[in-house]
């Protein structure tokens, strides 16, 4: 299969968007989904996610696939193109869906045609980095946003064990 044909799929948060000023929302209990989903329009970029998302336009076709829920595409979009991102599929969660992201990544990937078609998976939570290498997926774990362990923490217990992110 040419490079052409191949897709690099790159996750958003933790890898292309700065998620830590809206971690505070899902700290607490009960955690407020909806403020923190909501605050995704203020997610600053990560420069190294936009450079690497570039790097792959040149050689793959890219798609984006995010564990956000279906009611944030348009602000997913903006904010993809305000940072001026390589054109791609957005793939996001179904709003009802609350499976962990690995099962629902890895879902996406097999849809998207397995490790066959896709050339890279690019993700910051560690459980999606080794389901999908034990599938035979080449990963690169993107660790760029890892700053203070809790901060890490608050991400991916939301990302693994909520379904929600």
């Amino acid at each position: 299969m040419s490079s052409q044909n191949r897709i690099a799929v790159l996750d958003i948060d933790g890898v292309l968007a700065d998620v830590r000023h809206r971690l505070q929302h899902v700290e607490q209990r009960p955690k407020d989904w909806q403020a923190f989903f909501a605050a995704a329009v203020d997610d600053s970029l990560l420069p190294e996610g936009l450079e690497v998302a570039l790097d792959l336009a040149e050689r793959f076709t890219v798609v984006y696939l995010t564990g956000r829920p279906e009611r944030c595409r348009v602000d997913t979009k903006v904010w993809l193109d305000k940072y001026r991102f390589p054109a791609g599929e957005l793939i996001m969660r179904r709003d009802n869906d609350r499976r962990p992201a690995r099962y629902t990544k890895l879902d996406e990937l097999q849809k998207l045609g397995g490790p066959d078609r896709v050339a890279m998976l690019v993700d910051d939570d560690l459980r999606v980095v080794k389901a999908a290498e034990a599938k035979g997926y080449l990963v690169r774990h993107a660790t760029w946003m890892h700053g203070e362990q809790h901060e890490q923490d608050t991400l991916f217990d939301a990302q693994g064990s909520e379904g929600r992110n």
